[in-house]
């Protein structure tokens, strides 16, 4: 399988719930790249998109129009900038992000600790390595978005985990910014949502990073060069 896919993509929804939906693009990839829209008081918002024919019709069956698409990882521009253009919209980006935004072929507008009424949340900012992310949380609604510090792609877990550190956090996982959350589902940049006992599964994930990383270490590098 490839790391990342490409061509003509065979779009397969991976997350449904009343008011938000989840998508990967291209099933078979390594990677698990997924893309997720939220309707939160009649907006709709897109999150890290990779596009595939079918895209636009997932949208419209939410409530609201699209009001932007948001790039929630320095390095998940994907197809951000194309999803934009078509709905006539920005790309939103943390004001506090840098890099991502002079890369986007689109108009981009910065947000701060609330877009939309999302709260954004700053899982990891650091230079060393250079990783910047903003998790996005509806409270009210009850889910959690965290783009690439907790997947439940198959090398971010292991045999016994639902949701999965990364595996480059596994010694340092972002505890201080997502402890004490309790959403009802959790959505992932990498592999398909948790819909149930989310808040349970990602304390756990957080709790047993240290613990699982040897066996975790061993299987990403498996996934990566086999």
């Amino acid at each position: 399988m490839p790391m990342k896919g490409s061509g003509d993509a065979d779009l397969a929804v991976i997350d449904e719930f009343d008011g938000g939906v989840g998508w990967i693009a291209y099933p078979d990839e390594t990677m698990e790249r997924a893309s997720h829209a939220l309707s939160v008081d009649d907006e709709v918002w897109v999150l890290d998109p990779v596009d595939a024919d079918g895209v636009d019709d997932l949208l419209a069956d939410l409530e609201g129009a699209v009001a932007g698409v948001v790039v929630c990882l320095d390095r998940h521009k994907r197809d951000a900038a194309a999803i934009a253009t078509r709905h006539d919209v920005p790309v939103y980006v943390p004001d506090w992000m840098t890099g991502v935004a002079t890369k986007l072929d689109a108009p981009v507008e910065r947000f701060g600790r609330d877009l939309g009424g999302l709260q954004a949340i700053t899982v990891r900012d650091s230079s060393i390595p250079p990783w910047q992310e903003v998790g996005l949380y509806d409270e009210d609604g009850g889910t959690l978005y965290v783009p690439e510090s907790v997947g439940a792609s198959s090398y971010m877990r292991t045999g016994a985990e639902t949701l999965g550190v990364h595996p480059m956090l596994r010694l340092f996982p972002p505890r201080r910014a997502l402890s004490g959350l309790d959403p009802e589902r959790v959505l992932c940049g990498h592999g398909a949502g948790v819909m149930a006992d989310a808040g349970r599964e990602l304390a756990a994930a957080l709790d047993s990073s240290r613990g699982n990383a040897p066996g975790l270490y061993a299987k990403a590098i498996g996934q990566f060069l086999g």
